[in-house]
Protein backbone atom coordinates (compact mmCIF):
# COMPACT_ATOMS: atom_id res chain seq x y z
CA UNK A 1 0.00 0.00 0.00
CA UNK A 2 1.36 3.48 -1.19
CA UNK A 3 1.82 5.66 2.25
CA UNK A 4 0.47 8.34 1.75
CA UNK A 5 0.43 10.88 5.09
CA UNK A 6 -0.51 10.98 9.17
CA UNK A 7 -3.98 11.93 8.47
CA UNK A 8 -4.75 8.81 6.07
CA UNK A 9 -3.39 6.83 7.62
CA UNK A 10 -4.64 7.52 11.49
CA UNK A 11 -7.63 9.24 10.15
CA UNK A 12 -10.20 6.67 12.67
CA UNK A 13 -7.88 8.09 15.79
CA UNK A 14 -7.65 11.98 14.67
CA UNK A 15 -10.25 14.76 15.93
CA UNK A 16 -10.83 16.91 12.78
CA UNK A 17 -13.54 18.23 11.89
CA UNK A 18 -15.75 17.18 8.81
CA UNK A 19 -14.40 20.02 6.87
CA UNK A 20 -10.82 19.08 6.97
CA UNK A 21 -9.01 19.13 3.63
CA UNK A 22 -5.83 17.30 3.78
CA UNK A 23 -2.78 18.97 2.86
CA UNK A 24 0.14 16.92 2.95
CA UNK A 25 3.95 16.33 2.22
CA UNK A 26 4.34 12.47 3.26
CA UNK A 27 5.19 13.01 6.70
CA UNK A 28 5.82 10.49 9.51
CA UNK A 29 6.40 7.22 9.09
CA UNK A 30 9.91 8.27 10.59
CA UNK A 31 12.44 5.17 11.71
CA UNK A 32 12.74 4.27 15.11
CA UNK A 33 16.11 3.68 15.21
CA UNK A 34 18.19 0.62 17.39
CA UNK A 35 21.02 2.50 19.56
CA UNK A 36 22.24 -0.71 20.64
CA UNK A 37 26.04 0.38 22.12
CA UNK A 38 24.25 3.72 23.59
CA UNK A 39 22.12 1.07 25.26
CA UNK A 40 24.99 -1.23 26.50
CA UNK A 41 26.38 1.63 28.21
CA UNK A 42 23.08 2.75 29.82
CA UNK A 43 21.71 -0.71 30.41
CA UNK A 44 18.41 -0.29 29.01
CA UNK A 45 17.20 -0.94 25.20
CA UNK A 46 17.43 1.69 23.66
CA UNK A 47 15.51 3.66 20.45
CA UNK A 48 15.71 7.00 18.81
CA UNK A 49 12.66 8.05 17.34
CA UNK A 50 14.35 10.33 15.17
CA UNK A 51 11.44 13.12 13.67
CA UNK A 52 14.50 14.90 12.05
CA UNK A 53 13.28 12.95 8.99
CA UNK A 54 9.92 14.86 8.21
CA UNK A 55 9.77 16.82 4.88
CA UNK A 56 10.72 20.24 6.75
CA UNK A 57 13.33 18.41 9.10
CA UNK A 58 11.53 18.46 12.26
CA UNK A 59 8.62 17.06 14.58
CA UNK A 60 6.29 19.94 13.70
CA UNK A 61 5.30 18.70 10.34
CA UNK A 62 2.84 16.30 11.96
CA UNK A 63 1.02 19.10 13.78
CA UNK A 64 1.20 21.11 11.18
CA UNK A 65 0.09 18.85 8.24
CA UNK A 66 -3.66 18.65 10.82
CA UNK A 67 -3.50 22.80 11.52
CA UNK A 68 -3.14 23.67 7.87
CA UNK A 69 -5.76 20.89 6.49
CA UNK A 70 -8.28 22.37 8.87
CA UNK A 71 -7.65 25.88 8.02
CA UNK A 72 -7.71 25.18 4.35
CA UNK A 73 -11.33 23.52 4.51
CA UNK A 74 -12.61 26.16 6.36
CA UNK A 75 -11.89 28.90 4.10
CA UNK A 76 -8.90 30.67 5.50
CA UNK A 77 -6.11 32.50 2.75
CA UNK A 78 -3.21 32.98 5.94
CA UNK A 79 -1.62 31.18 8.42
CA UNK A 80 0.09 32.58 11.01
CA UNK A 81 2.66 31.13 13.84
CA UNK A 82 5.40 32.74 16.06
CA UNK A 83 8.84 30.60 15.93
CA UNK A 84 11.92 29.70 17.31
CA UNK A 85 12.40 27.98 13.96
CA UNK A 86 10.99 25.06 13.33
CA UNK A 87 7.42 25.89 13.28
CA UNK A 88 8.34 28.66 11.17
CA UNK A 89 9.58 26.33 8.13
CA UNK A 90 7.64 23.90 8.87
CA UNK A 91 4.03 26.49 8.63
CA UNK A 92 5.60 27.94 5.40
CA UNK A 93 6.37 24.91 3.82
CA UNK A 94 2.44 23.85 4.41
CA UNK A 95 1.43 26.75 3.33
CA UNK A 96 3.35 26.66 0.31
CA UNK A 97 1.75 23.35 -0.59
CA UNK A 98 -1.83 24.73 0.00
CA UNK A 99 -1.52 28.00 -1.70
CA UNK A 100 -1.46 30.22 1.41
CA UNK A 101 0.02 33.25 2.56
CA UNK A 102 2.43 32.08 5.62
CA UNK A 103 3.55 35.32 8.27
CA UNK A 104 5.88 34.56 10.30
CA UNK A 105 7.21 36.14 13.48
CA UNK A 106 10.30 35.58 15.34
CA UNK A 107 12.61 36.72 18.25
CA UNK A 108 15.33 39.03 17.38
CA UNK A 109 18.88 37.31 16.46
CA UNK A 110 17.61 34.27 18.22
CA UNK A 111 16.58 32.20 15.47
CA UNK A 112 19.08 28.83 14.11
CA UNK A 113 19.94 30.06 10.28
CA UNK A 114 19.00 26.99 9.18
CA UNK A 115 15.54 27.15 10.46
CA UNK A 116 15.13 30.50 8.74
CA UNK A 117 16.61 29.47 5.67
CA UNK A 118 13.58 26.81 5.50
CA UNK A 119 11.10 29.58 5.95
CA UNK A 120 12.39 31.83 3.48
CA UNK A 121 12.85 28.71 0.96
CA UNK A 122 8.99 28.22 1.67
CA UNK A 123 8.24 31.75 1.04
CA UNK A 124 7.02 33.14 4.20
CA UNK A 125 6.82 36.61 5.26
CA UNK A 126 9.49 36.73 7.95
CA UNK A 127 9.01 39.75 10.74
CA UNK A 128 11.43 39.87 13.66
CA UNK A 129 9.90 41.68 16.80
CA UNK A 130 12.30 43.11 19.34
CA UNK A 131 11.59 40.80 22.25
CA UNK A 132 11.23 37.25 23.29
CA UNK A 133 8.85 34.10 21.78
CA UNK A 134 6.62 34.61 24.53
CA UNK A 135 6.14 38.00 23.17
CA UNK A 136 5.81 36.93 19.61
CA UNK A 137 2.98 34.19 20.57
CA UNK A 138 0.91 37.05 22.52
CA UNK A 139 0.54 39.21 19.45
CA UNK A 140 -0.22 36.29 17.17
CA UNK A 141 -2.49 35.28 19.36
CA UNK A 142 -3.75 39.00 19.50
CA UNK A 143 -4.62 39.56 15.62
CA UNK A 144 -5.90 36.06 15.37
CA UNK A 145 -8.62 36.86 17.47
CA UNK A 146 -9.37 40.10 15.48
CA UNK A 147 -9.15 38.80 11.96
CA UNK A 148 -10.04 35.64 9.97
CA UNK A 149 -5.81 34.68 9.70
CA UNK A 150 -5.20 30.98 11.16
CA UNK A 151 -3.42 30.27 14.38
CA UNK A 152 -0.96 26.96 13.59
CA UNK A 153 1.14 27.01 16.84
CA UNK A 154 0.63 24.54 19.35
CA UNK A 155 -1.78 25.92 21.23
CA UNK A 156 -3.86 25.31 17.96
CA UNK A 157 -5.70 22.28 19.07
CA UNK A 158 -5.29 20.16 15.71
CA UNK A 159 -1.48 20.24 16.21
CA UNK A 160 -2.06 18.10 19.13
CA UNK A 161 -3.77 15.86 16.92
CA UNK A 162 -1.39 15.42 14.42
CA UNK A 163 1.29 15.05 16.46
CA UNK A 164 0.42 12.57 18.39
CA UNK A 165 0.78 10.06 15.81
CA UNK A 166 4.60 9.69 16.69
CA UNK A 167 3.00 7.95 20.03
CA UNK A 168 1.02 5.80 17.50
CA UNK A 169 4.24 4.91 15.35
CA UNK A 170 6.44 4.09 18.01
CA UNK A 171 3.63 1.26 19.66
CA UNK A 172 3.26 0.00 15.98
CA UNK A 173 6.50 -0.13 15.68
CA UNK A 174 7.43 -1.88 19.24
CA UNK A 175 4.09 -3.78 19.61
CA UNK A 176 3.64 -1.82 23.08
CA UNK A 177 4.53 1.47 24.46
CA UNK A 178 7.92 1.84 25.81
CA UNK A 179 8.68 1.47 29.37
CA UNK A 180 10.11 5.14 28.89
CA UNK A 181 10.01 7.85 26.50
CA UNK A 182 12.71 10.93 26.77
CA UNK A 183 11.99 14.08 25.36
CA UNK A 184 12.95 17.99 25.01
CA UNK A 185 10.16 20.06 26.21
CA UNK A 186 10.02 23.90 25.37
CA UNK A 187 6.62 24.87 24.59
CA UNK A 188 5.61 21.54 25.64
CA UNK A 189 3.14 20.87 22.66
CA UNK A 190 4.85 17.71 22.16
CA UNK A 191 5.06 15.93 25.43
CA UNK A 192 1.39 16.93 25.72
CA UNK A 193 0.80 15.47 22.30
CA UNK A 194 2.31 12.14 22.94
CA UNK A 195 0.68 11.64 26.50
CA UNK A 196 -2.35 12.14 24.54
CA UNK A 197 -1.49 9.86 22.04
CA UNK A 198 -0.53 6.81 24.14
CA UNK A 199 -3.66 7.33 26.30
CA UNK A 200 -5.71 7.17 23.41
CA UNK A 201 -4.02 3.76 21.24
CA UNK A 202 -4.44 2.05 24.45
CA UNK A 203 -1.31 -0.25 23.86
CA UNK A 204 0.25 0.54 27.28
CA UNK A 205 1.50 3.77 28.73
CA UNK A 206 4.93 4.59 28.89
CA UNK A 207 6.61 6.88 32.35
CA UNK A 208 8.03 10.32 30.23
CA UNK A 209 10.92 12.44 31.30
CA UNK A 210 10.57 16.00 29.76
CA UNK A 211 13.71 17.36 29.06
CA UNK A 212 14.24 21.63 29.50
CA UNK A 213 17.34 23.61 29.33
CA UNK A 214 18.78 24.76 32.60
CA UNK A 215 18.79 28.30 31.28
CA UNK A 216 15.05 28.01 29.67
CA UNK A 217 13.73 25.79 32.47
CA UNK A 218 10.39 27.25 34.08
CA UNK A 219 8.27 24.21 34.56
CA UNK A 220 11.45 22.78 36.91
CA UNK A 221 11.84 26.07 38.70
CA UNK A 222 7.85 26.51 39.00
CA UNK A 223 7.73 29.64 37.66
CA UNK A 224 8.29 32.04 34.12
CA UNK A 225 11.39 32.62 32.95
CA UNK A 226 11.69 36.24 31.58
CA UNK A 227 14.91 36.20 29.33
CA UNK A 228 15.82 32.21 28.35
CA UNK A 229 19.16 31.38 27.76
CA UNK A 230 20.14 28.29 26.12
CA UNK A 231 22.69 27.12 23.13
CA UNK A 232 19.04 24.61 22.73
CA UNK A 233 17.56 27.14 20.45
CA UNK A 234 14.29 25.07 19.47
CA UNK A 235 13.35 25.21 23.71
CA UNK A 236 14.51 28.71 24.43
CA UNK A 237 10.98 29.29 25.82
CA UNK A 238 10.28 30.98 28.75
CA UNK A 239 6.65 30.42 29.43
CA UNK A 240 5.12 27.29 27.78
CA UNK A 241 2.06 27.85 26.12
CA UNK A 242 1.06 24.17 27.06
CA UNK A 243 3.20 24.03 30.33
CA UNK A 244 0.05 22.51 32.67
CA UNK A 245 -0.28 19.88 30.34
CA UNK A 246 2.77 19.04 30.00
CA UNK A 247 3.33 18.82 33.89
CA UNK A 248 -0.40 16.46 33.68
CA UNK A 249 1.70 14.72 31.38
CA UNK A 250 5.10 13.86 33.29
CA UNK A 251 2.88 13.21 37.19
CA UNK A 252 0.22 10.82 35.51
CA UNK A 253 2.71 9.11 33.77
CA UNK A 254 5.07 8.58 37.10
CA UNK A 255 7.63 10.57 35.22
CA UNK A 256 9.11 13.97 35.92
CA UNK A 257 10.40 17.15 33.88
CA UNK A 258 14.07 17.98 34.57
CA UNK A 259 16.80 20.35 33.35
CA UNK A 260 20.38 19.77 31.62
CA UNK A 261 23.00 22.31 30.87
CA UNK A 262 24.17 23.42 28.08
CA UNK A 263 26.76 21.34 28.09
CA UNK A 264 25.53 18.26 28.89
CA UNK A 265 23.19 18.78 25.43
CA UNK A 266 26.08 19.22 23.66
CA UNK A 267 27.53 16.34 24.80
CA UNK A 268 24.51 14.32 23.96
CA UNK A 269 24.39 15.82 20.90
CA UNK A 270 27.69 14.25 20.03
CA UNK A 271 27.08 10.90 21.39
CA UNK A 272 24.21 10.41 18.98
CA UNK A 273 26.32 11.85 16.30
CA UNK A 274 28.79 8.91 16.97
CA UNK A 275 26.28 6.49 16.27
CA UNK A 276 25.17 8.42 13.13
CA UNK A 277 22.68 10.21 14.24
CA UNK A 278 22.88 13.95 14.13
CA UNK A 279 20.18 16.17 15.41
CA UNK A 280 20.48 19.53 16.13
CA UNK A 281 21.08 20.92 19.51
CA UNK A 282 17.35 20.73 21.29
CA UNK A 283 16.98 16.88 19.96
CA UNK A 284 19.81 16.13 22.09
CA UNK A 285 17.90 17.16 25.54
CA UNK A 286 16.21 14.13 25.74
CA UNK A 287 19.01 12.13 25.99
CA UNK A 288 20.86 14.23 28.08
CA UNK A 289 18.47 13.92 30.68
CA UNK A 290 18.62 10.16 30.06
CA UNK A 291 22.18 10.11 30.74
CA UNK A 292 22.50 12.60 33.48
CA UNK A 293 19.61 10.78 35.57
CA UNK A 294 20.87 7.14 35.38
CA UNK A 295 24.16 8.19 36.33
CA UNK A 296 22.72 9.52 39.64
CA UNK A 297 20.26 6.83 40.14
CA UNK A 298 17.43 8.94 39.58
CA UNK A 299 15.74 6.87 36.70
CA UNK A 300 14.63 3.09 37.22
CA UNK A 301 15.67 2.59 33.05
CA UNK A 302 18.19 -0.44 33.90
CA UNK A 303 17.18 -3.32 31.46
CA UNK A 304 13.86 -1.28 30.35
CA UNK A 305 12.82 -0.57 26.70
CA UNK A 306 14.01 3.15 26.43
CA UNK A 307 12.96 5.71 23.78
CA UNK A 308 14.60 9.32 23.15
CA UNK A 309 12.43 11.25 20.64
CA UNK A 310 14.83 13.68 18.30
CA UNK A 311 12.86 16.16 17.27
CA UNK A 312 14.88 17.71 14.41
CA UNK A 313 17.70 17.23 12.17
CA UNK A 314 21.29 18.43 12.74
CA UNK A 315 21.17 20.38 9.41
CA UNK A 316 18.42 22.87 10.97
CA UNK A 317 21.24 24.18 13.29
CA UNK A 318 24.49 23.42 12.28
CA UNK A 319 26.28 26.42 13.90
CA UNK A 320 27.40 24.92 16.78
CA UNK A 321 29.29 22.35 14.79
CA UNK A 322 30.71 24.52 12.12
CA UNK A 323 32.10 27.23 14.59
CA UNK A 324 33.69 24.54 16.72
CA UNK A 325 35.54 23.31 13.62
CA UNK A 326 39.01 23.97 12.95
CA UNK A 327 40.02 24.46 9.49
CA UNK A 328 41.11 21.06 7.93
CA UNK A 329 44.78 20.21 7.08
CA UNK A 330 45.62 20.78 3.91
CA UNK A 331 48.08 18.76 1.98
CA UNK A 332 49.70 18.35 -1.17
CA UNK A 333 47.48 16.26 -4.06
CA UNK A 334 49.95 13.07 -3.48
CA UNK A 335 49.83 9.76 -2.91
CA UNK A 336 52.65 9.81 -0.05
CA UNK A 337 51.56 13.02 1.74
CA UNK A 338 48.13 11.19 2.22
CA UNK A 339 49.62 8.30 3.51
CA UNK A 340 51.85 9.94 5.57
CA UNK A 341 49.20 12.48 7.78
CA UNK A 342 46.60 8.78 8.20
CA UNK A 343 49.57 7.06 9.62
CA UNK A 344 48.63 4.30 6.40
Amino acid sequence: MTYQGLIHRYKQYLDLPDHTRIISLLEGDTPLIPMPRLGRELGCELFVKFEGLNPTGSFKDRGMTAAVSEAVGRGAGTVICASTGNTAASAAAYAARAGLRSIVLIPEGKVAVGKLAGAIAYGAEVIQIQGSFDDALSLVVEITQKTPIALVNSINPYRIEGQKTSAFEICDELGSAPDWLCLPVGNAGNITSYWAGFKQYQKGLPRVLGVQAAGAAPLVLGRPVEKPETVATAIRIGKPARGEQALEAAGQSNGKIVAVSDEEILSAQRMLALEGVWVEPASAAGLAGLVAESGVGKLEAKGKRVVVVCTGHGMKDPSIITESFASPKAIPADYRALAEMIGA
